[in-house]
């Protein structure tokens, strides 16, 4: 079980890495929105290309950072429900879940996405809009993002193993004591707080 921790280590520190900056591509395409808007105002003028690099932008954020997402356990859960059984109840479905939903899903997707995108960069398809781009960059995001999530699915699968065996803490604590939200909040309360004395 040793070797499968030290896998899930790895696994983890690669998804937190990318999760890290991946942030920056939902930025870019923020500027890449805002200057399009203003050349499309000010000089009556616009691209296809512009359009569609902020959705590639998007689509690679939301894919790559899949597997960052279920790391940190913000993936969506039925927690109604779930709340209702016991610790070890609870790891037990998680196991249940990543063994007959996530996995399969992620070597299904895997299984389409990897010949999609293959096609694409073989054919060099480009979009059938005026001006538009190559489409493989794109494709591309499919095997890479379902293949983070993948490992993140085996590692959060160990963990859970690990846990049931008493060996490790429960995985599915935060492993933070406050979200972006929270730390954003108590410094605007804080910014308040010192305006008003």
């Amino acid at each position: 079980m040793n070797a499968w921790l030290k896998f899930s280590n790895a696994v983890d520190r690669l998804n937190s890495w990318i999760g890290k900056y991946v942030i920056w591509l939902i930025l870019a395409s923020t500027v890449i929105s805002g200057v399009n808007a203003l050349v499309r105002k000010i000089f009556n003028s616009s691209s296809n290309a512009f359009l569609e690099i902020q959705w590639y932008l998007f689509a690679a954020a939301f894919l790559l950072a899949a597997g960052y997402t279920l790391l940190n356990n913000e993936h969506v859960k039925i927690d109604v429900v779930s709340s209702k059984f016991s610790k070890r109840t609870q790891i037990k479905l998680d196991i249940f879940g990543f063994v007959a939903f996530l996995t399969p899903l992620c070597l299904a997707i895997l299984w389409y996405g990897v010949p999609f995108f293959y096609k694409g960069l073989i054919s060099g398809e480009v979009s059938s809009n005026a001006g538009g781009l190559i489409r493989w960059p794109v494709y591309a995001m499919i095997p890479l993002g379902f293949s983070l999530l993948l490992l993140q699915s085996l590692s959060e699968l160990v963990k859970r193993v690990a846990f049931l065996q008493g060996l490790i803490e429960d995985p599915t604590q935060k492993k933070v004591d406050k979200t972006a939200e929270e730390d954003l909040a108590e410094s605007i309360r804080r910014l308040a707080e010192s305006k008003s004395h």
